[in-house]
């Protein structure tokens, strides 16, 4: 048996030195070496000047056009909610487009997390499981929402369609990487009794991981109700069409109400996830 540990705190509080040694010792394992530190440092600064200069970032530029960023801000007040009934309708629509791509992308995210996370699966299909992740990442969602449009027509089905898929790349990497990140003891405490593969990933691996996958599925509907306006500027439905044509016919009003009920949404959307978020912590 293991002895108890007993206290070697000093009258007055103070510790004792092997007290001191020990949490010394817990810091320096923890503490990262001053070369390597201005080294990394260096190193980062230089790359992002080196971007800055390649993507021509210049803060002066963004100085002397202020001033037709704050003409820009001041025609869209005050809102126009002349048409807020068909604001709320495209806001409902879009709220149903991410409400479904979620559920979809979620369920099709967790089966190829399976298979991309490398302490579950085999060689043969981690690796096809992550490449073929990296590809569908590597698409931009517009360009999914297009094909989708091409394929189902003009609409929140396409939408729906280029949500769901494009979960697959981002959401299932990270789904794959929270499996990866449990705890190995009770993994290697079920493998010693020789249990089953389904089982060690239903009593093992998904108990760990569940509190994070309920997050970065929170985090997935906060994002695609974002995207989902989007999406509607190459008519694959929600709130973006009707974005884009208030843009076109200079209707600066109607185009900040809208504004302002996104961000309204993306709000409450906001607090409720953080809400649940706490529940499962």
């Amino acid at each position: 048996m293991s002895r108890p540990q007993t206290s070697t705190a000093k009258p007055g509080g103070t510790r004792a030195p092997e007290d001191t040694a020990e949490v010394e010792r817990q810091l320096q394992a923890f503490r990262i070496p001053r070369a390597r530190f201005t080294a990394g440092f260096v190193v980062a600064v230089i790359i992002f000047l080196w971007s800055a200069d390649g993507a021509q970032f210049n803060f002066l530029q963004l100085g002397d056009g202020a001033a037709n960023m704050g003409e820009y801000l001041a025609r869209l007040f005050p809102p126009d909610f002349s048409q807020f009934p068909l604001i709320v309708e495209l806001l409902v629509e879009t709220l149903q487009m991410a409400i479904v791509g979620t559920v979809l992308g979620s369920f099709l995210s967790l089966f190829i997390a399976f298979g991309a996370a490398s302490n579950i699966a085999p060689r043969w299909l981690y690796y096809p499981c992550r490449w073929t992740m990296n590809i569908i990442r590597s698409v931009p969602d517009l360009v999914l929402a297009l094909m989708f449009v091409s394929a189902v027509g003009l609409g929140p089905f396409a939408g729906i369609l280029a949500m769901t898929l494009g979960s697959l790349g981002s959401i299932g990497k990270i789904f794959a990487e929270a499996m990866e990140s449990v705890d190995r003891g009770p993994v290697i405490a079920m493998e010693a009794v020789g249990a089953s593969k389904r089982q060690i990933i239903q009593y093992a691996v998904l108990p760990q991981a569940m509190p994070l996958l309920t997050s970065y599925t929170l985090l997935m509907f906060e994002g695609n109700v974002r995207g989902a306006t989007i999406l509607g500027l190459v008519g694959a439905g929600g709130i973006g069409l009707e974005l884009t044509t208030a843009m076109n016919r200079y209707e600066y009003g109607h185009l900040s109400a809208m504004v302002l009920c996104i961000i309204v949404l993306v709000t409450v959307i906001d607090q409720a996830s953080a809400l649940i978020r706490k529940r499962i912590q």
